[in-house]
């Protein structure tokens, strides 16, 4: 299916068979950053750019940042970038020299002085400390040292070590159920937001989301910022608090994130995938855009092809429903961040040509009102489509909700969002199956018409005596207005003022 991507878009006469509907996120790093990886990055289908700010410096991913946006509009892509806050990254302190640990060994974590000697570490973090639970289970170092909470005390926690190995300075570590008092927006993420805001990031994603209040702390930052309401909010799953109150951060979310690699220390690991076919349902169910992250295709980071295992995973996540498929370490800064993208893309290319239509398991609401309509009106449109074998849907949006609507039902053809606000078309490109396209503001229905048909043949997607789908809202504006479906038939301007609206008769 069509893709925003970079190279000469193909005309819908013939679908290609490797054009994808499931969109691609890539982390840029120094394996990435320059122009012609940047530009290979963009003919093989990244959709979306993520800049990891737990890495590099914000001048260095501001001169990233300008060169990703000068060669896609060389390349003629629509990209959307994200910028991915650090969040409270909990580590111990200054060791002196490494710590050993074996099985059955104690270690100290203290707020106090400390330097590692004797098994105390220190630990600049009390709220970690006055949160600790005794018999729950604390990693370190991504799993490296595993250790059960044995005793708390003013200032110290006890641990039995689980797992031995060898600790150095400023490790990771997490707890899981310990960290309530620990804030998910630190001051360097109120920096950083305000960073991403002023070069004009269409995300932001929080890290360790564990309520929709974290994501009420992070909306309030923004909107005291000059255009900071318009950036859209990515809440990262990756605590237990967060799939408990699901629901919750769905209502304030503006996308979702299923990061797998803190998610896999906060539980068992071999409840991930459960967990993320659970929250991947519910996203679809809601109509809000989820990617699925972490070590997708890791072995690529040194090797040109993946495992067997990996390229499973991915198929799995595109099964399950997901909007987008994230690549980090393996275009950051691994060796073939390309082919990684490339891999991921025929992955999917395949995935989707053999996969069923997503059920949503939802009953539409019986009650009135705008919801109720747009709802209706978007369950409806890929029916229609089909039955009347239109060569593409053509979804009018100036908020992006009609297209992220129709786009929930999980059409077999085309979507092609159209918009003059050219955020919304770049925030577009996360969704499944969206295409976004420029379209210059018009005023009325029969102008929308026009537009639509002008705008579709200039781009190539469709030829005169094409029948298409139109989903809009009438009169324009407003986020869940969508009250018009159409079966349309493209005629050029000039016909459609000598022939009449080009609707069929």
């Amino acid at each position: 299916m069509m893709r925003s991507r970079g190279r000469p878009r193909l005309a819908l006469m013939v679908l290609s068979a490797d054009e994808t509907r499931t969109k691609i996120v890539c982390t840029i790093g120094p394996a990435s950053s320059d122009e012609t990886t940047l530009r290979g990055l963009i003919r093989e289908g990244m959709d979306v750019v993520r800049f990891n700010l737990s890495h590099g410096s914000r001048d260095e991913h501001e001169e990233a940042i300008a060169r990703v946006r000068r060669v896609a509009e060389a390349e003629r892509a629509t990209l959307a970038i994200l910028i991915d806050l650090q969040g409270p990254k909990l580590r111990i302190g200054r060791l002196a020299e490494p710590v050993g640990v074996s099985i059955g060994d104690w270690i100290a974590l203290t707020s106090g002085p400390a330097d590692g000697l004797h098994h105390v570490l220190p630990l600049p973090h009390p709220e970690l400390i006055s949160g600790a639970k005794v018999g729950r289970r604390w990693i370190l170092d991504d799993g490296a040292v595993e250790g059960i909470v044995r005793e708390v005390r003013p200032k110290v926690v006890l641990l039995e070590i689980v797992v031995g190995g060898r600790l150095s300075s400023h490790k990771g570590i997490h707890a899981p159920g310990g960290t309530e008092q620990v804030c998910a927006l630190t001051e360097k993420d109120r920096e950083d937001a305000a960073f991403a805001v002023s070069i004009g990031a269409d995300f932001i994603a929080l890290s360790f989301v564990r309520s929709a209040e974290d994501l009420h702390l992070l909306r309030a930052h923004l909107e005291g910022l000059p255009r900071g309401r318009e950036t859209a909010v990515v809440a990262k799953i990756e605590k237990r608090e967060a799939c408990d109150a699901l629901d919750e951060i769905l209502a304030e979310s503006d996308a979702v994130m299923v990061a797998r690699g803190d998610l896999g220390l906060e539980v068992p690991p071999q409840e991930v995938p459960i967990l993320q076919k659970e929250i991947i349902r519910r996203c679809n169910q809601s109509g809000v855009p989820v990617i699925t992250a972490t070590q997708m295709l890791q072995s690529m980071v040194e090797h040109p092809r993946p495992t067997r295992a990996e390229t499973s995973d991915v198929a799995n996540a595109i099964l399950d429903g997901t909007d987008a498929v994230m690549l980090s370490e393996e275009t950051a800064v691994g060796r073939y961040p390309v082919k990684s993208v490339a891999m991921m893309r025929e992955i999917s290319a395949i995935v989707e040509g053999r996969m069923r239509p997503v059920s949503n398991d939802v009953a539409l609401p019986i009650e009135g009102g705008a919801g109720s309509v747009s709802d209706a009106v978007s369950e409806a449109t890929g029916r229609v489509a089909a039955l009347v074998g239109a060569r593409l849907i053509a979804s009018v949006t100036a908020s992006g909700y009609t297209a992220r609507r129709v786009a929930r039902e999980r059409p077999n053809r085309p979507i092609v969002a159209l918009t003059s606000d050219e955020r919304v078309l770049r925030q577009l490109a996360l969704v499944w199956g969206v295409v976004p396209l420029p379209v210059p503001p018009y005023d009325g229905a029969d102008k929308m018409f026009d537009a639509v048909s002008t705008a579709l043949l200039e781009a190539g997607y469709v030829r005169e005596g094409d029948r298409i789908i139109v989903t809009a809202g009438l009169p324009s504006g407003g986020r869940g207005t969508t009250n018009l479906l159409k079966v349309h038939r493209i005629e050029r301007r000039s016909n459609a003022h000598h022939n009449g609206s080009g609707s069929d008769r």
